[in-house]
This record gives C-alpha cells, sequence and structure tokens, in this order.
C-alpha cells in the first residue's frame, strides 16, 4: 500500500529556513513525479512545486520561485522541500503527492495527483 509521510514542518519566524520531507513506500518511486501543494484554511489548495521522476524537471508557483527548492532522493525514496526567506503568507498546511508519469511533463493541478500524505502544518509568524 503506497504511503507518503511528511515531516519538518513547525513554527517559525520570517525570513528564516525550513525544510519539508516526504518518505514514500509501497510504490516504485522514481517511476513517480512528486509535488507539493499546501492549503491554509478557507483557501483552495494549491500548488507549489514538482519534480520529475528522474529529478532532472523541476516546475515551481511564481509565489515560491526562487525562495523554494525541490529535490528527491530516489536511493532513499524521500521528496525534500527547501523553503528559505520565509513569509506569514506561507503559512498552510503542506501535502507531498506522487503522479505516475513516464514523461517528464509536471502538473500544478491536484487532481493529476493519485497519491497524498496527511500533511505537516507550516506557521511562519512576523
Amino acid at each position: 500500500q503506497v504511503q507518503l509521510v511528511e515531516s519538518g514542518g513547525g513554527l517559525v519566524q520570517a525570513g528564516v529556513s525550513l525544510r519539508l520531507s516526504c518518505a514514500a513506500s509501497g510504490l516504485p518511486f522514481s517511476s513517480y513525479a512528486m509535488g507539493w501543494f499546501r492549503q491554509a484554511p478557507g483557501k483552495e489548495r494549491e500548488f507549489v512545486a514538482a519534480v520529475s521522476g528522474s529529478g532532472g524537471v523541476t516546475y515551481y508557483a511564481d509565489s515560491v520561485k526562487g525562495r523554494f527548492t525541490i529535490y528527491r532522493d530516489n536511493t532513499e525514496s524521500t521528496v525534500d522541500l527547501e523553503m528559505n526567506m520565509l513569509k506569514p503568507e506561507d503559512t498552510a498546511v503542506y501535502y507531498c503527492a506522487a503522479q505516475p508519469s513516464r514523461t517528464a511533463i509536471l502538473y500544478s493541478d491536484y487532481g493529476r495527483y493519485d497519491y497524498w500524505g496527511q500533511g505537516t502544518q507550516v506557521t511562519v509568524s512576523s
């Protein structure tokens, strides 16, 4: 059974860095594109970043481009999101998601992703 487990969330001050990690099991990890999404209370789930199965292609939302970096370790079956220069607007529950793919095409709509983690809370104070 596929499982995605996020970790690394917490309460931090604006301007600092935080690393989220997602550990995957029960799937051929390198055959899946991986994505990070976030959702604040009362708002739609929002795309953050995605990386192809090989790690060779990345895709970022404009709101995080230049601040966040997504990377994966196919040996450990993990995908991380390094968040720098955090802002209060980044406060949300962050979700890891997996999309089976044979190509390097990445999608930003959550409907394209088949598996989801439980989420980890990130709170950024002013």
